[in-house]
């Protein structure tokens, strides 16, 4: 089932719940859906997660929670999801949604040096901050928009895919009864159509017998 994959990977509930960034949503955490493992739930948290983790801002857990409470989507996938970017990702990731947005407002990308300082990072900013911006709204929605509905469709399928084979299990005795069933039927009916061939031959050679003492 889909419910134990998202399960395998997923965060402990517990510690999600527990954690002092999350603490003061109080009360709006005690709802079920946010951490109940459905298809809709897990379709939204992987919805808001993943464009939660496009949007180059500190703390994203905190905008992964705020976007999963309203639409009820499972809090630890969502939350779970912003690590995708960390140290490692974030310069490929956020490159690319810089030049997402630079060819949306048809601005000249800026050329990156040989070596990236915090000096340089700093001075760029004023200049690349929206295209900057835009393209990581953007690919964040594309990109949550796809998330949602690939798991909506994937769940569904694995749904469909069990039932399918449960009919087949279940229709497998009564096709092998029913095989069986015809088989004894034309068996009897050969048997029968083959003595009523005998009788008929006997029949034939007593009135023989009669007619030519």
């Amino acid at each position: 089932m889909p419910r134990r994959l998202f399960k395998r990977y997923m965060p402990d509930p517990t510690s999600i719940r527990e954690h002092k960034s999350l603490r003061f949503f109080g009360t709006l955490l005690h709802d079920p859906n946010l951490w109940h493992l459905n298809r809709h739930s897990v379709a939204r948290a992987m919805g808001v997660g993943l464009f939660a983790a496009l949007i180059p801002i500190p703390m994203q857990m905190l905008l992964a929670a705020a976007l999963a409470i309203p639409v009820r989507g499972n809090l630890p996938i969502a939350v779970s999801l912003v690590w995708l970017t960390n140290p490692l990702t974030m310069p490929p990731v956020f490159f690319v949604t810089y030049m997402t947005g630079a060819w949306l407002m048809q601005v000249p990308p800026r050329t990156l040096p040989e070596e990236i300082t915090v000096d340089w990072v700093t001075d760029q900013l004023a200049t690349i901050w929206q295209p900057f911006l835009l393209g990581s709204v953007v690919c964040g929605v594309v990109l949550g928009i796809l998330a949602y509905f690939t798991t909506m469709g994937y769940w569904r399928w694995w749904v469909g895919r069990q039932w399918r084979r449960r009919q087949c299990r279940c229709a497998l005795p009564r096709s092998s009864g029913t095989h069986a069933a015809t088989a004894d039927q034309q068996a009897h009916a050969q048997h029968i159509e083959q003595s009523g061939g005998h009788q008929h031959e006997a029949d034939r050679r007593a009135n023989t017998d009669v007619r030519h003492p």
